[in-house]
């Protein structure tokens, strides 16, 4: 979420550019490398669990204070924000990916209409479909968006909206329950480390929502005690630094936990370990007496803007740069073409911003404003 700068909270911006950094580490994995991304890029795939605890904070937030402010939703308003800030990036790229076959970073797509209605992360055949698989997470947070809010309004107007915290806890343990039935029905009983394994695991467990609502649950329970409780927000106020440590250590842990990512204990009870980690250092980096909330810099802000494009973008534009590279005899595996690849992708980043972003908020900014001047 883009705020204005009096408003912009900079500890999140920091925990952005981390998990854009680990997602493109995790990614780099599956294109020439050296050996040492191989044990840095290994955890890379939590950067999308920080994503989601981010998601959930961020926008159940906005919601929250809505709700407390005005005693209502203005679904219109906020889908109109929604539209503007995911889809125009994100059909450009679908435009790029079905357009131009040398973007892709693999050899088949899922089929259009999964991208287009979100659904691409149920049935996900990554082993034979893979290309712009990374998409199956902006599935997840798409769906979170259109339901969320609506979940919302009808807890807000029926007085029910005292026991999310109870909802939320549930939620994720239904996460939790779905991923150890799913492991002894399916996973178990396949040839650890087959292709028919990862196939599974992946399309089973990893990409479907209701295996994964541990990261946004746990954001929105942050965002909820965050306006709803002053004990717990001045708690989290008062020891800032404390809990970042605290979230630092818990994740060290979960990386112990998850150092097979398809192990059972990873599956089963891993995902939850991470989020809660992410979710506790979200709590450092909004805290007032935290050196995350503190320390403003400008390239983690300029980062953190280009985070969902260079999401977007970053493995066809590896592939690119690669292929060029492999064309000219120039070596791929080395250092110096992480570094190439890395400014390309925040170059990509920035493309999106001036030529897609830009131009789209602008008409965001007008149909807002119409929209305000009508219901006056």
């Amino acid at each position: 979420m883009i705020t204005d700068r009096s408003e912009r909270l900079y500890g999140l911006d920091h925990l952005r550019t981390a998990a854009i950094l680990l997602v493109l580490m995790y990614h780099y994995r599956a294109f020439n490398h050296p050996l040492w991304i191989d044990n840095v890029g290994k955890f890379g795939w939590t950067g999308v669990d920080l994503f989601f605890v981010l998601s959930g904070f961020l926008i159940s937030g906005q919601l929250f204070k809505e709700i407390e402010k005005k005693g209502k939703l203005h679904l219109k308003t906020f889908y109109i924000k929604r539209f503007f800030r995911i889809i125009p990036a994100y059909f450009f790229t679908l435009f790029l990916y079905f357009t131009f076959p040398f973007f892709r970073e693999k050899e088949a797509l899922s089929s259009v209409w999964k991208f287009v209605t979100f659904t691409q992360n149920y049935g996900l055949n990554v082993i034979d479909k893979g290309t712009f698989s990374h998409a199956w997470s902006l599935c997840i947070e798409e769906q979170f968006y259109l339901a969320l809010p609506v979940v919302l309004l009808i807890l807000a107007r029926t007085g029910l909206l005292k026991y999310l915290t109870v909802l939320i806890i549930s939620a994720i343990i239904f996460s939790m329950i779905s991923r150890f039935i799913i492991w002894n029905e399916y996973i178990a009983p396949a040839e650890n480390g087959s292709l028919a394994f990862w196939r599974l695991w992946y399309m089973k467990i990893y990409y479907p929502t209701h295996t994964r609502l541990d990261g946004l649950g746990v954001g929105v329970l942050i965002g909820y005690l965050m306006q709803y409780s002053l004990v717990f927000k001045r708690i989290v106020h008062n020891n800032g630094n404390q809990f970042f440590f605290l979230g630092l250590l818990l994740l060290c842990t979960s990386f112990w936990v998850c150092n097979d990512q398809v192990s059972k204990g990873a599956s089963i009870i891993g995902f939850t370990m991470v989020a809660v980690s992410y979710g506790i250092i979200v709590m450092s980096a909004v805290s007032k007496s935290s050196f995350l909330y503190r320390s403003e810099s400008y390239i983690t802000a300029q980062l953190a803007a280009l985070s969902y494009a260079v999401y977007l973008s970053h493995k066809g534009i590896i592939h690119i740069v690669q292929k060029i590279l492999d064309q000219r005899d120039i070596q791929t595996s080395d250092n110096v073409c992480i570094i190439i690849c890395l400014v390309a992708c925040f170059s990509g980043g920035l493309l999106y911003r001036f030529l897609i972003e830009k131009p789209f908020s602008r008409i965001k900014t007008k149909i807002l404003t119409a929209k305000n001047k009508q219901d006056q």
